[in-house]
């Protein structure tokens, strides 16, 4: 028997890291832009500072977008808030600087915009920073606006995410599939309501499977024309992409 599929209040596209490419990830700037090309979803990472604040950012070193050095997770926000985060990207963004999990949740309310949290965390802080991304954004987020999605490719993230803020709902990533089906019984295990998938990965028989599971079935990160086309064609729920300058995502 399939389980009926949970309301879906989230629009179809979704920008990844804010602006994709065209502006540093994880940035407010790279959120500014992307909301100037009209979309209204935002996904971002997050993981914990030494002093325990919620920040955002993808790796879990500085060094590929920053002027940082070393592991993250080992700096206090302090230190972090110092690096800046956007001269990598180009010179228009530099000076730019890695902010806060709860700086971007304010800045998604106060406009109306949705929030997809990736629970990205340092290794071995999985639990921890589960827990704290569901108790910070149970504390702050209204309970009249639209919940934030919480995902992470880490199952005890989402544990304690739900541990934290069991209302939230939550869904899990995947890159490669399990054998006989365990991803979709771990995500229905964790009290997920989607599964946000690798785009190569779906096919007609797994989006039914999902959806049959009363999971929705979203994707990451799609930049071509035909893979979404083929997503869309495939009634999945969303699309992560970086081409904010490509798909409108009034489509």
């Amino acid at each position: 028997m399939n389980n009926p599929l949970p309301a879906w209040p989230y629009p179809r596209w979704i920008a990844h890291r804010g602006a994709g490419k065209l502006a540093p990830e994880n940035t407010l700037a790279a959120f500014r832009l992307g909301a100037s090309h009209g979309y209204r979803m935002f996904e971002c990472d997050a993981k914990l500072s030494s002093d325990g604040v919620l920040f955002l950012l993808h790796d879990a070193t500085l060094e590929r977008t920053t002027n940082g050095r070393g592991i993250a997770g080992e700096h206090s926000m302090g230190q972090l808030a110092q690096l800046d985060a956007g001269g990598w990207h180009s010179r228009a963004f530099a000076g730019e600087g890695l902010p806060t999990l709860q700086a971007l949740a304010h800045y998604c309310l106060a406009n109306g915009y949705h929030l997809n949290v990736e629970i990205k965390p340092t290794p071995g802080q999985e639990l921890a920073t589960g827990r704290a991304v569901g108790a910070l954004l149970a504390r702050i987020w209204p309970a009249a606006a639209v919940a934030p999605l919480l995902t992470s490719f880490k199952p005890q993230s989402l544990a304690g995410a739900r541990e934290t803020a069991p209302h939230l709902p939550r869904g899990l990533l995947v890159d490669q599939l399990a054998e006989g089906g365990a991803d979709v019984q771990t995500a229905a295990g964790l009290g997920c309501q989607a599964m946000v998938l690798n785009h190569a990965l779906w096919d007609a028989a797994l989006v039914a499977r999902v959806h049959g599971a009363g999971l929705r079935a979203l994707s990451y990160t799609v930049n071509d024309d035909w893979a979404a086309q083929r997503l869309i064609d495939l009634n999945t729920d969303g699309i992560i992409t970086d081409r904010v300058d490509l798909f409108s995502p009034a489509d």
